[in-house]
């Protein structure tokens, strides 16, 4: 369902957030906002629907790197049968956890942009999800001495920072001697 009706795809999302809740036995607490107002610095971030959890039970949801809330979020998605290249406009966020994700990209997206400006060495990031990977390349989009690709498959997909002009190294190949 694309989000043409924001309303009805928020009341789809409360339908099954209070399911979750209930037969889950999770104490938690959640506000869903449509077109939620955002700061100016992250112009880039535009969700049309934002769900902010909490409660007594939110650190499950933020266990091993926040799995459970990203499995929340995902079968939010695909009940409401968002397209991947639509997810962004739905975003789930618990205790701030986003917000403070969001700056440690920023901060590791400027801290390895000085370090390929000081080594014209590309730098690698570990594997992330798709939509960290465009949070650092929407980062360094300004950077016009920079450029990012994301390599990899699946989840060992990672982004690269480059020097503008990189060219790899040529490859040696082995002479077989007969």
């Amino acid at each position: 369902m694309p989000l043409l009706d924001k309303i009805a795809a928020a009341k789809k999302i409360d339908e099954f957030l209070r399911g979750v809740a209930t037969h889950g036995g999770l104490r938690l607490k959640y506000r869903i906002t449509v077109d939620p107002p955002l700061p100016e610095q992250r112009d880039w971030e535009r969700p049309e629907i934002s769900i902010d959890l909490a409660g007594p039970d939110s650190t499950l949801l933020l266990e091993r790197g926040g799995e459970l809330l990203r499995a929340i979020e995902l079968l939010a998605l695909e009940i409401l049968r968002v397209p991947p290249n639509e997810h962004e406009k739905i975003q789930f966020d618990c205790m701030h956890r986003r917000a403070l994700r969001l700056e440690e990209l920023r901060i590791a997206a400027g801290v390895a942009a000085e370090k390929v400006r000081t080594t014209s060495v590309p730098y690698e990031f570990a594997p992330m999800s798709s939509r960290e990977r465009r949070i650092v390349h929407l980062a360094l989009r300004d950077h016009e001495d920079l450029r990012t690709e994301s390599q990899g498959e699946g989840s060992r997909r990672c982004l690269i920072v480059y020097p503008k002009n990189y060219v790899p190294p040529a490859r040696s190949v082995p002479k077989i001697i007969p």
